[in-house]
């Protein structure tokens, strides 16, 4: 018989801690897709326009900055 040594954590114990140390794969997974399409989501919004205004300059005819952000 081998003695075991255990943690004890200092401070209040929290009821459930043991299933929150224990997460799921799939936990993580949902935990990291809602991260990466929050991040994605602030990326896109500001970096649509531009996008748009480089794809525009890089075209055949090359348009001056003032050309693309005009209305007419």
């Amino acid at each position: 018989m081998g003695s075991r040594i255990t943690l004890k954590s200092k401070g209040k114990s929290v009821k459930g801690a043991k299933a929150a140390e224990e997460k799921s794969t799939a936990d993580y997974l949902k935990e990291w897709s809602t991260w990466t399409m929050k991040k994605a989501k602030v990326i896109t919004h500001y970096g649509f326009i531009p996008l748009i205004i480089i794809i525009g300059m890089n075209s055949d005819p090359k348009p001056q900055l003032y050309q693309l952000l005009s209305p007419v």
